[in-house]
């Protein structure tokens, strides 16, 4: 993963960032995902969290963690790859990678102001959403962008 100077951090890299952060009163966004095969779904969903508040953090499944979830031939693209993609987005402040089945302990050492998932999911399917409102966070779920998905795209693909 790229160095420090960019927008790709390592967890202890991230944490001491968020704390300056903080420090400053800025309101701090979290999501995560696989953002395998990014697509315009992704682009208006992490625009949209990051009107959300003064930084965008991106929590991104490591390839071993995407394979685990989506099986054999996922993830398309590496984790090199989707992390210094997502980080060429302007709305994107940050991005951490994670090797975790859940995003949960990353979630905990984050700490956001606002948990940010989108639209296929409910506020109670949200992982980590107990643990952010406890501590007196947002949870948001953003509208899904009707048949633009990863999986419509690689379906797309498939058939030619």
């Amino acid at each position: 993963m790229a160095a420090e100077s960019s927008k790709i951090f390592t967890r202890e890299a991230l944490l001491r960032r968020l704390d300056r952060l903080r420090e400053k009163g800025r309101r701090i966004v979290f999501t995560n995902g696989c953002f395998d095969v990014l697509h315009v779904g992704h682009v208006r969903y992490l625009r949209s969290a990051r009107a959300l508040g003064d930084a965008l953090v991106v929590g991104l499944n490591s390839d071993a963690s995407v394979r685990r979830l989506k099986g054999a031939g996922r993830p398309v693209n590496s984790l090199e790859d989707r992390a210094e993609i997502l980080a060429a987005f302007p709305f994107v402040t940050y991005v951490v990678a994670f090797d975790t089945d859940s995003v949960e302990p990353l979630i905990r050492e984050v700490r956001p102001d606002v948990l940010v998932k989108g639209g296929d999911y409910r506020v109670s399917q949200v992982v980590g959403q107990k643990f952010v409102r406890r501590c007196g966070g947002q949870v948001v779920v953003l509208d899904h962008v009707p048949g633009r998905s990863t999986t419509d795209t690689l379906e797309r693909l498939s058939r030619g």
